[in-house]
This record gives structure tokens, sequence and C-alpha cells, in this order.
């Protein structure tokens, strides 16, 4: 294999110009909505210096996609991608505006600022589902994997980024500043997204209201492959999220030193970039189901690794396998959905691919807290990652179309959604300019950037 297909999969950037252009945009925005994530948390505890209060700001991000995501997919499923995708950018800018001004103007009490949290939330889960459809609708199939792992890579970068250049701007300028700049940034989002053509979904559309919704679970239930998919991403997820753990292991095993905390947290991270910078290999194998099976397990047993070790270093290599394994499962997971799931179906698995990355990290962080409190953190992390191998050896048993070939669903019988396509159809062939798909970083799945931050592995 040459060293060039070894490094990320780039020929997305090469063949469509369109595309390029709309990651460029919204990479941008994802890093102002990464900056206003912090200026966020900061503006809270700098008034109130109370952890309830710094608590409620996740629950402003993650109520919204919850109670608006399903309702926004069926919407989208409706109109026109683009158009939605626009008008959710636009609502977002005006919140980021709106942050603005209290920034500039002295603030608002937090019940208001967390308000306005939400609302830009709220237009993030309508953003996500519209632009869950454009890599599909825009790239060649054979691109569509690579053009999701280059929009993980500039996520993933952005999240890296973000923070930092919010610490400097907030010590330099302020948080008018940080959120005045969250808003320009949704200019190149517009921009980005403004020369698509109109993306309608392709088949019958959704019917309207509670319906719809119920159209797109029946698929979800009904599709194997797709299921299977995101079952595997709640066993990685719920079972064996480890970050809620790591303040107590550092104390049990590493005598509650910070920089070994802070290394535990640099290494997920550091072990995920890495992972999407060498993905060229697996965007070109074209096997996501093996893949992500693979991973997922991968995923468990580093973290029972992780656990079991009394070595610093020793853990922080697990940890960074560990990240590397979750960078590829998410990469897989994201590309099953987007080429198994019909056009006319799409928003709506998209919106519930985004509420399962939302919900699972923090059911998976709080078991992770029950189970350590009962026994150690050691002992949770390893019966997490035993019980996320076993969970995903069981998914892999009982769906063998996810083990075999790219994790084509032929054949399977099943709930039938919008557009006439049954649980086992698998989606359109998709040529330049006719197809879309959604990145897996929350922040960059909303129409631009929002105050949420991405969901977890």
């Amino acid at each position: 294999m040459s060293l060039g297909r070894t490094f990320l999969d780039v020929r997305p950037l090469r063949t469509s110009p369109v595309y390029r252009r709309l990651l460029i945009g919204r990479t941008v925005s994802s890093l102002g909505g990464f900056m206003t994530m912090v200026t966020v948390m900061y503006q809270v505890w700098d008034t109130t210096h109370s952890s309830v209060w710094s608590g409620a700001v996740g629950l402003a991000q993650a109520l919204p996609m919850v109670a608006v995501g399903l309702f926004a997919g069926a919407w989208v499923d409706r109109a026109d991608r683009r158009r939605v995708y626009l008008l959710a950018t636009v609502g977002q800018a005006a919140c980021s505006l709106l942050l603005a001004v209290q920034g500039f103007t002295g603030g608002v009490p937090v019940p208001l600022l967390l308000a306005l949290v939400a609302v830009q939330a709220s237009f993030g889960a309508v953003g996500g589902p519209a632009a869950g459809v454009f890599v599909p609708r825009l790239l060649p199939k054979d691109q569509v994997a690579a053009g999701l792992a280059l929009n993980q890579a500039t996520g993933q970068s952005m999240m890296l980024i973000g923070p930092a250049v919010a610490g400097l701007v907030l010590g330099w300028r302020g948080i008018g500043v940080c959120y005045l700049l969250d808003a320009l940034t949704f200019g190149l989002a517009f921009y980005g997204a403004f020369g698509l053509p109109p993306l309608p979904p392709e088949g019958e559309k959704s019917r309207p209201g509670l319906h719809g919704v119920l159209d797109g679970l029946r698929f979800l239930t009904g599709h194997r492959v797709v299921r299977g998919a995101l079952l595997t991403d709640l066993a990685a997820t719920v079972l064996a999220m480890p970050v809620s753990l790591f303040p107590l292991v550092n104390e049990e095993r590493f005598g509650g030193d910070p920089r070994t905390l802070g290394l535990f947290l640099s290494a997920l991270a550091v072990g995920g970039v890495t992972a999407t910078a060498l993905s060229g290999p697996v965007t070109r194998l074209a096997r996501p189901g093996p893949v992500m099976l693979c991973a997922s397990g991968l995923w468990g047993v580093s973290l029972a690794v992780f656990g079991l070790t009394t070595s610093a270093w020793a853990g922080i290599a697990a940890l960074v396998l560990a990240g590397a394994a979750d960078a590829v499962a998410v990469l897989s997971r994201t590309t099953i959905v987007q080429t198994r799931t019909p056009d006319a179906l799409l928003g709506r698995v998209t919106a519930a691919e985004a509420i399962v990355g939302q919900a699972g990290p923090h059911l998976g962080n709080l078991r992770g807290g029950l189970a350590a409190g009962w026994s150690s953190g050691a002992v949770a992390l390893v019966t997490g990652g035993v019980l996320c191998v076993a969970a995903v050896t069981a998914v892999a048993a009982t769906t063998p179309e996810l083990r075999g070939g790219d994790g084509r669903a032929g054949g399977d019988g099943g709930a039938g959604g919008a557009g006439g396509a049954g649980a086992g159809d698998s989606a359109p062939e998709s040529g330049t300019g006719s197809r879309s798909g959604a990145p897996s970083l929350s922040a960059v799945e909303g129409g631009g950037s929002t105050a949420a931050a991405p969901g977890g592995p």
C-alpha cells in the first residue's frame, strides 16, 4: 500500500467543489461553536460559581436535541434540505448575535442565558438532520466514507483548537467578542451551503407530525443493519463510557495527580485524531460493518486494560488505542447509516443517530459512576469493557449482515418507511451531485455550529 493511501482520503476535495466549499464553511463555523460552548460555561460559572448551574448548561444543550430532533427529522424529510439548513443557520447566527449583545451589555440572568442556548441548540437540532443528507447527495458512493472522514477530521480539529482560541479571546477581549466571532462564522457556513442545488427528498415525502416520526422509528427497528449499527454504538457508550471514572481511577492508582488526569483526557483525543488522519485504508476498504464491530470491541478491550493497569504510561497508551478505536467505529457507523438509509428517511434517521450520540455517553457516565460507587473505579472500568465486548459480540452474532461484505442489508425484511423503501432496502446508488451525509460530531452536524458539545464516543 502506498503511503498516500494510508492517510486521510482527500478525493472529495478534488472531485466536488460544492462539497469543498461546504466543508470549509462548516469547519469555520464549528470553530465558532466550540468557542461559544466554552464561553457559555465560563459566563455561567463566573456569574453563579455554582456547579448546579454549570451542569444545567449541558441540559440546555441536550434537551432540544431529544425534544426537537425527531420531529425536525420528519420535517426535513418533507422539505428542501438545503433551505432548511440555511434557515437553521440564520437562526443560530441570530442567537449568537443575541448572546453577543448580552455579553457586551453586562450579561443577563442565567436562566435567560440558558434559554438562548436552548433556542440555539433547537436550531442546531433542525440543521443537523438537514445536513445529514449532504455527503451522499454530493459525492459518488465510493467517496461517501471519505467525505464523512473529512467531516470528522475537521470537527475533531476544531474541538481541539476552539476551546484554546476561546480561552485566549476571553482573556483578551471578553465574552462579547467570543460570541460575536461565533456569529460571524455563520456567514461562511451560509455561503458554503448557499451554492448547493435544491435537495428535496428522493421518493415519497414524510407524513406530517407524529406519523412521520413513527415511520422513521419503524424503519430503525425493522432495518437490521442500521439497527445493529446504533445498538453497537449504545453498547460502546452506555456500557463502557470511561470519562466520569477518570478522577476516581486517578485517585486510586496515581495519587490524584492533576497532570495524569489531564493526560487521560488528552489521550482519547490524540488516538481519535490520529486514527482519523490515517483512515484512508478504512474508507477505501468499503466494509464498514466488520470494521465497526471490530473497532467497538477494541474500544471495550482497551478500556478494560486501562482498568487493570497500574502504570500511568501503559494506561495512557490503552486510552490512545481506545480513542483510535472509537474514531474508526464512529466513522464506520455513520457510513452505514448514511449509505443504508433511503433518502426519504435520512433526515429522521440522522436525527435518531444524533440522539443516540448525545444520550449514550451521558448514560454511560452515569452507569460508570453508579458501578464505581458499589465497587471501585477499576472494577467499573473492567466490567464495563467486558460488558461492551459481550454486547458487541451479541450484535454481531444476531446480525450477520453487519459481519459480511459492506454491511449491506440484502434480503432483510422489516417495516417499510416513507417512499416505499422496505427495511431491507439499501439506499439508492449515489453519483456526483446526487446524495449526502452527516458528520459524526454534533457541533458540525447542526446548521454550522452550536453551543452544544459533541456527543461521545
